[in-house]
């Protein structure tokens, strides 16, 4: 089965879903993995932290620039323990992807699915607090939309930690439950390539968190450890 993840920012794939596609990939399913944002330049800072400005000078452009090579480079790296290989970044500005245009980024989208073919697509959770995530969500829930030319047969979104459980009021509802007992050290694994954005707990992103988390889903479905995913769309042709 070919399987695709569309992200806003590297380790968005991991902290969403992390166990999950070591699963996919073991399995042997054939998977792509998108980031569309940079996930850097939001900082308006060269020491990986946020700063509360919004104009920057092109010195220091030029230092996150450096900074999204790295983080690019650490995504690799924790795809490559989850087994996969099939990576690709673009360069929309991040946590600003709300001023692009929701057709430029559908369109983007439509041409990966073109080139790529999958029958499942894995995206951001509408209920985020991020605004990329919600942007990439309503563009692939466009790009997806059932036609002749498009084979897409499922549209599955999931939670990132630090976004959408802070989305108060309007909070992520999973109906779908993955058992990662066995894969849930390969994700923690996996986000500690992430120096950069790696946090302390108890912050939601840290290794200590993500493991809190997969545990509170196993004992929402019956797993010792579990991700948790919202079904959007299926269509059954059989």
């Amino acid at each position: 089965m070919k399987i695709l993840v569309i992200v806003a920012h590297p380790d968005d794939e991991v902290l969403g879903m992390g166990g999950t596609l070591k699963k996919l990939s073991i399995n042997k399913h054939k998977i792509k993995v998108v980031f569309l944002a940079t996930g850097i330049a939001a900082r308006r800072s060269d020491k990986f932290r946020n700063e509360n400005k919004y104009e920057i000078n092109d010195n220091l452009i030029k230092k996150m620039e450096e900074q999204i090579k790295k983080l690019r480079l650490d995504a690799k790296k924790a795809l490559k323990i989850l087994g996969i290989k099939d990576v690709e970044f673009f360069n929309f500005p991040d946590n600003e992807m709300d001023v692009i245009s929701n057709l430029e980024i559908t369109k983007t989208i439509e041409d990966i699915i073109k080139k790529f073919k999958p029958e499942v697509i894995y995206t951001h959770t509408k209920n985020d607090i991020n605004v990329d995530h919600r942007a990439i969500f309503n563009a692939t829930i466009t790009a997806t939309r059932p036609t002749a030319k498009v084979n897409v047969k499922k549209v599955i979104c999931f939670e990132v930690p630090s976004s959408s459980e802070w989305n108060f009021g309007d909070t992520f509802s999973p109906n779908i439950f993955v058992d990662i007992e066995k894969e849930l050290s390969y994700k923690k694994k996996a986000i500690e390539t992430y120096k950069t954005e790696l946090k302390k707990f108890p912050h939601p992103r840290s290794a200590n968190s993500l493991d809190i988390i997969a545990k509170r889903w196993g004992t929402v479905s019956g797993f010792k450890a579990s991700e948790a995913f919202e079904l959007i769309r299926e269509l059954d042709d059989s």
